[in-house]
């Protein structure tokens, strides 16, 4: 099974937060592999810089790595994926995971219901 954290439950999943109780075991599990998007970089480094985050990208994408976790990039296909998707969020980052996970494909595991309107990968928790 593949999956694709969203910003929020990467987070979570890295502090050992209890939010993500409901779906640990699968994001643990061997059979699982556990994509980041570059874009959840992005999202950490720009809610750090205007201090709605107190978090150190460097640390957090050491952590992710050594936790066996696989760098997504945003390619082009991404993108025109992303131009398809209809407004039902506003948040780029958001609908940037949601193009990806479409694209690829994967579920992307979120904390956001808006998200599971776009499609039946998209996991809620």
């Amino acid at each position: 099974m593949k999956l694709l954290l969203d910003t929020n439950v990467l987070l979570w999943t890295l502090t050992g937060s209890q939010r993500i109780r409901s779906i640990q075991d699968k994001i643990l599990s061997e059979s699982t592999i556990v994509h980041v998007s570059t874009v959840s970089w992005w999202e950490i480094v720009i809610k750090s810089s205007i201090g709605k985050l107190d978090a150190d990208v460097t640390l957090l994408r050491e952590a992710a790595l050594n936790s066996g976790f696989i760098e997504l990039p945003v390619l082009g296909e991404h993108a025109e994926s992303m131009a398809t998707l209809p407004f039902h969020h506003r948040d780029p980052f958001d609908r940037m995971l949601v193009a990806q996970a479409i694209t690829e494909p994967m579920h992307l595991v979120t904390s956001d219901a808006k998200l599971s309107e776009y499609s039946s990968l998209v996991w809620l928790i």
